[in-house]
This record gives C-alpha cells, structure tokens and sequence, in this order.
C-alpha cells in the first residue's frame, strides 16, 4: 500500500518564516520518508480576499510533480461565482476541496458552508477542515481567527447523507467531541489525521485508535508547519505497529474515499 499525506502545503505562512515551503523542498522530505503522493494545499490562501488566484499559483508548482502532489483546491463560498472554483477542482482532478470558514468570515455550519459541502458531496469531492495551523500559544497577535467547532463538524457531516469530511489537525479532546455524538454512519464519513495527536507517554494515539477505530485515522504531517518525523514516530511507538500501519499510511483513505 503506497503511502499518502493528507495534510502538506506549499507556500509562506502569513504569521511566522518558514525556512522552505516550495514543493521542491515537499518531494525531498516525501523521499526521505517514503511517502508516495501527498495532498497539498496553498497555504497563504486561508488569508487571502478571494482563493482563486492562490489556486492557480498551486496548479502551477504543483505541475512539474503532478505524479507525487495533488492539488487541493480552497474555496470560499462566500464570493460571487465560487461554484467556478468548485468546477476547476474537478477538472484538475482534485481529490477534496479546503473550506475555511473561521478565516473566511463564515459560519462555519452556516448556510454557505452547507451549501459548498452539499456541492462538493454531489461531485465525488471530499471537504478538508482545517481546525487550526497553531498552537493558540504560539499565534501572532494579529492571528484572531478561531479555531473550527467540533459541533460544526457535527453538524456538516448531518447536512448531507453523501458528504466526506477530512478533519486535519484535531487534537484527542475535539475528535473525542465529534465522534461519540455521531451515528456509526455519520462517524464513517469522517476522517481524521494524526498530525496533532500525542504519542507516549500520553498515548493519544493509541487510546483513540481503540476508542475510536483503526479505520478513522490517516497520515497528516502537517508539512512545513510541522516536523514530519513526528507522525512516523508515533506510529513506530505503538504496541501493535505492523497491524495499523498499513491502513493509517493509505489504506484507510483510500477505502473512505471510495465507500
């Protein structure tokens, strides 16, 4: 089973320097950790008025990678025409579309959001939700955006029988949250990355994965926010590695994907 990351960007971070962000610099630390393909965003565009040109300039350096990074397109259905957005998304092939409603000034379970989930539901595309880039002890003062409600997450994931949500960077207390005031079905349309969860001595990780499930997890490093070493390490560090490490390195996503 190929492994694929499911929370990488490319692109500067408006509130701190990060030393490389380009996909040149993504492909090298894929390499090294053989990581097969990984699902990428443009990082500025959370801030950005209108995501559109942001897309474009993904398009753009992802091409010359196309067999190892794949665009995932940001959408803000607040604008006039976004729906344009949507439709680029699919003629790229992109596997999911970025919503970011706390940086876009949206509800995040508003009738905007409902909208583009129900479209993107309708398309075949999942919807990435992002819950936060960082630690709240670590933001820039000018960074006031909060961060995504579980009990919006609750509520996308009810809006529509056919919506797939992958939720990045949720720490164990918000998927907690989530999960157990779902329905089974609910639940299973439900994906989450490891990118926030601790491994030992808390064992984070491997309590949700017994209480939660081995099949509602995937891998998410978070790159270049994050060290990517991290989510391998955890991963190396449970009890029973050989048993979850295929399925939360590809094989979970990819029979979410297509269930």
């Amino acid at each position: 089973m190929s492994t694929t990351d499911v929370a990488a960007f490319v692109g500067a971070y408006p509130y701190r320097h990060l030393e490389r962000h380009d996909p040149a610099w993504l492909v090298t630390q894929m390499d090294r950790l053989e990581i097969a393909r990984a699902w990428v965003g443009h990082l500025p565009s959370f801030a950005y008025r209108d995501p559109a040109p942001g897309n474009a300039e993904l398009a753009r350096l992802l091409a010359p990678y196309a067999d190892r990074l794949v665009p995932v397109p940001t959408i803000h259905s607040g604008l006039p025409r976004w729906e344009d957005d949507v439709n680029r998304a699919v003629a790229v092939e992109a596997p999911a579309i970025r919503l970011y409603p706390q940086f876009h000034g949206l509800a995040p379970a508003g009738g905007e959001m409902r909208v583009a989930v129900a479209a993107a539901a309708a398309l075949r595309l999942a919807v990435v939700l992002t819950v936060r880039f960082e630690d709240v002890r670590q933001r820039h003062p000018p960074d006031t955006a909060g961060e995504f409600p579980a009990a919006a997450v609750r509520a996308l994931v009810r809006s529509d029988p056919d919506v797939r949500l992958l939720v990045v960077h949720a720490d164990r207390a918000f998927i907690e949250e989530v999960h157990f005031g779902l329905t089974p079905d609910e639940a299973a349309r439900i994906l989450w990355d490891i990118s926030w969860l601790w491994g030992p001595p808390e064992d984070q990780l491997a309590l949700l994965l017994d209480s939660v499930g081995v099949e509602r997890f995937t891998l998410g490093t978070g790159m270049p926010l994050r060290i990517p070493d991290a989510a391998f390490a955890k991963l190396d560090l449970l009890n029973d590695v050989d048993a979850v490490r295929d399925a939360i390195l590809g094989g979970n996503l990819e029979q979410w994907r297509h269930a």
